[in-house]
């Protein structure tokens, strides 16, 4: 028995990394899923691969109509509508804020924070007159934190968080709750292409990808997406149920300061450098 059963998803970006791991996860947990994204060659092949229980439905978050589509979908193929997961995502315009690019600009806010409005505002109806159900939505530690990310999708999740806090108190009162999920640093596509790397030279540099992430955070190793899918399986289910406007950190302590080993080994390397300097000072003498 899963807790999720008898439940209805829709997952954007549910074809790749986090949202992939997510839909295989909420499947095994007994909810039928719409897997929402533009890849449509992994969308169709984890539809697939699951059977009855998801159908994919090419999805542009950037387009309204389309988001709204594919919530009417999960409603007239399966009946309701009980957890939306705003997760699709990538890196958007990046380098020097002189170097921004206009064009670039309007995307990555379309993409990363109009998609999640859309989300939101589609399947708000719904689930007021259920009187029930969960939005969750992919922010970011760059959302809370400096430096962790490019400079407009760091500020694009920074509205989610906040556009979260502010929907949650709208709907608390219908019985719907709202809250996100800020990752660390995970190893997936997205990543991988934010730092450069193709598709193809993700896969192949995985293992290099993830020892790079895992000095990023106290705990020791990267993020999978397989934990992040973990945090949406608790928002999504009963178990969170007094959980509401709540961006969950799930960044293995990355935000939380830097790791003991290397803070001592920060102060042994100032204590040397004193203690170098104080012997030099002791050894000069006057003319």
């Amino acid at each position: 028995m899963g807790v999720l059963d008898g439940t209805v998803s829709v997952i954007t970006g549910g074809a790749s990394g986090i949202g992939a791991q997510t839909v295989r996860l909420f499947v095994s947990e007994g909810s039928q899923v719409v897997i929402a994204d533009v890849l449509d060659d992994d969308g169709e092949h984890i539809a697939a691969e699951l059977g009855d229980a998801a159908v994919f439905a090419h999805t542009d978050v950037s387009r309204e109509d389309q988001v709204r589509a594919t919530i009417d979908l999960a409603v007239d193929r399966f009946g309701r509508l009980d957890c939306l997961f705003n997760n699709a995502g990538f890196a958007g315009v990046d380098g020097m804020i002189e170097e921004t690019d206009g064009d670039g600009l309007e995307r990555t806010m379309a993409v990363l924070f109009s998609g999640v409005v859309f989300g939101m505002k589609h399947a708000a109806p719904i689930m007021k007159r259920q009187g029930s159900g969960s939005i969750i939505s992919t922010a970011s530690v760059a959302a809370i934190q400096a430096g962790l990310g490019p400079h407009v999708y760091s500020a694009a999740k920074a509205a989610v968080v906040h556009l979260t806090r502010s929907v949650a108190v709208e709907l608390a009162a219908s019985g719907v709750r709202v809250n996100c999920i800020c990752p660390g640093g995970i190893a997936t596509p997205i990543f991988g292409r934010q730092i450069g790397l193709s598709d193809r030279g993700t896969a192949d540099s995985l293992p290099v990808l993830e020892e790079a992430l895992a000095r990023m955070h106290p705990i020791r190793r990267s993020g999978q997406p397989q934990d992040i899918a973990q945090a949406a399986l608790w928002l999504a289910s009963d178990a969170s149920s007094f959980v509401c406007g709540h961006a969950l950190v799930v960044d293995g302590g990355a935000t939380s300061g830097r790791s003991w080993t290397d803070m001592q080994r920060m102060y042994d390397r100032l204590r040397a450098g004193l203690a170098d300097a104080a012997g030099e000072a002791g050894g000069t003498t006057s003319a």
